[in-house]
């Protein structure tokens, strides 16, 4: 299974990118058959809104847009690795999901949040997205609370894989959902 872990912020010295290296760090040792792919957001210019037909179309004239539809076209599942900005997920991470339609349809999703408080609520939000586009969100998703974690003076988190590691639990359970949902749809 090719998974896809999508860094969803793109602010300035986020901890995003710390997150979605554990996640790819934990799969690869956890020794499943799957392969991973970091995609970070802040490095897909994505302008809002500058397709003339809408993405259920699937006509993109852009570029940038035909290239983000062949990437997301490439994954089997997609794990989401974003915060919660104001009890919301980020927009950069909503603009990128409404670029397209069909490529997002029947793969599995993981919503890997963090906040203060774990990121729920973005999370929440987030689930609605992905059922209206058809994506299949696990039935739970890791809410990493920021509060139980140590930081180094540059706002990146302390020994990230061992403040992490009370999640990787949820981690592997999530694969293996996957993995069920997968085999089922084929």
């Amino acid at each position: 299974m090719k998974i896809q872990v999508i860094i969803g912020s793109v602010r300035q010295g986020r901890i995003g990118p710390q997150i979605a290296q554990w996640v790819q760090d934990s799969l690869m040792a956890a020794g499943e058959e799957c392969s991973t792919e970091i995609i970070d957001l802040a490095q897909w210019p994505l302008p809002m809104n500058d397709e003339p037909f809408m993405p259920s179309s699937g006509q993109y004239l852009q570029p940038h847009t035909l290239r983000w539809s062949e990437k997301i076209s490439q994954g089997q599942m997609m794990i989401f690795v974003f915060p919660q900005y104001n009890w919301g997920y980020p927009a950069a991470l909503k603009n990128a999901i409404d670029h397209l339609y069909h490529e997002w349809k029947g793969k599995p999703a993981l919503m890997v949040s963090y906040a203060n408080r774990g990121g729920g609520k973005a999370a929440a939000q987030l689930k609605q997205v992905l059922e209206g586009i058809h994506m299949q969100p696990l039935s739970a998703g890791i809410e990493i609370k920021l509060s139980e974690l140590a930081f180094a003076g540059d706002g990146a988190i302390d020994q990230a894989a061992e403040g992490l590691s009370p999640y990787l639990p949820q981690l592997i359970e999530a694969l293996k959902e996957a993995f069920s949902l997968t085999k089922a749809s084929r």
